[in-house]
């Protein structure tokens, strides 16, 4: 921003502590326009103008607000945060959007997205996601990615109980399901506790067994269909989705230091057709009456039971739900 049009913060806080509603143009007579918005309530924006062809910005935090709106006759993207506790240095990250729009020619949409990963950047302590997690997390984005094909991304986003600590991974209005992914040659999951593969009340259980395979440059990398979904989520749902992935990817994520490898390093693709298992007698499992067969107080001192199930060749259960029964792919 040149000299004469930056929104110095003490000139933003005396008009904020005044109640003093003001805009200030950040662009001169260049266009695009480019207003910093100081409200009658004290409250801040940044108002970009788009052209037809510019898509609106769209927000990867629930902290930030993004919308379109009409103003002065021009389409215009308003960038605002719902905690005004937080306007200090929400000042300096629309001041940052607003220099790579009239100093560096980004569209809105770019300048946003680079100035919120080069903040991630800097704050983000360096964290090392194992392999065994990666693989995980990424049959989960599949499993999710298929529900909302088949019932949209409002109905798949609210159905993950993934970041939750919840016994099953998804739950629909009548049936749960449970997703399993290895890289392996073989269908060996690890199980972890005696409930993941039980059947909660009268509602059935679902198990997906999903194989992954290093799929060369068609492949999708873990960030890849992180972003993708992130994308689908933010466009397409509202009540905090994304932030649920957020904390799923804080949950599997440990820090580490400088040295820690890339988490994007590799490309993956379906190895099979996924193994869709209906939880019953069939299925190889162990539950709760395990412990009923122990002596009288030995089942209260046992906290965990983690195991290995394979079910490599065994035949798909007819009839699955709507969701388990399209063409699964990496997001």
């Amino acid at each position: 921003m040149t000299a004469d049009s930056k929104a110095d913060w003490s000139q933003i806080e005396h008009f904020l502590h005044a109640g003093q509603g003001t805009t200030i143009p950040l662009a001169g007579s260049a266009l695009p326009r480019v207003d910093y918005v100081v409200t009658d309530d004290r409250d801040i924006a940044l108002h970009l103008e788009l052209t037809s062809r510019q898509r609106l910005p769209r927000s990867p935090h629930p902290l930030i607000l993004v919308e379109e709106i009409a103003y002065e006759g021009m389409r215009m993207a308003r960038l605002r945060t719902t905690r005004r506790e937080l306007l200090r240095e929400f000042h300096d990250l629309l001041c940052a959007v607003a220099d790579r729009v009239v100093d560096r020619g980004r569209t809105p949409d770019q300048a946003f997205r680079e100035t919120v990963h080069a903040w991630r950047a800097l704050l983000d302590r360096p964290r090392v996601t194992s392999l065994e997690k990666r693989i995980g997390l990424m049959g989960e984005l599949v499993m999710l990615a298929a529900i909302a094909a088949s019932h949209g991304w409002q109905t798949a986003a609210k159905s993950w109980r993934g970041s939750y600590g919840e016994e099953h991974d998804f739950g629909l209005p009548s049936y749960d399901i449970e997703v399993k992914t290895t890289s392996a040659e073989e269908r060996r999951h690890t199980i972890h506790g005696l409930s993941q593969l039980t059947p909660s009340a009268d509602r059935p259980l679902w198990l997906v067994s999903l194989q992954l395979t290093r799929g060369g440059a068609h492949g999708r990398t873990f960030t890849q269909c992180v972003s993708s979904v992130r994308d689908q989520l933010a466009e397409h749902t509202t009540g905090g989705a994304v932030d649920m992935l957020e904390q799923r990817l804080a949950a599997i994520s440990q820090p580490d230091g400088a040295n820690a490898p890339p988490v994007d390093d590799e490309r993956w693709s379906l190895r099979s057709t996924p193994l869709v298992l209906m939880v019953d007698e069939h299925l190889p499992r162990l539950d709760q009456s395990l412990l009923r067969l122990l002596p009288a107080g030995s089942a209260a001192r046992i906290s965990r039971v983690d195991y290995n199930i394979d079910v490599t060749g065994l035949p798909a259960s007819p009839g699955p739900p709507a969701a388990l029964q399209i063409e699964f792919a990496l997001p």
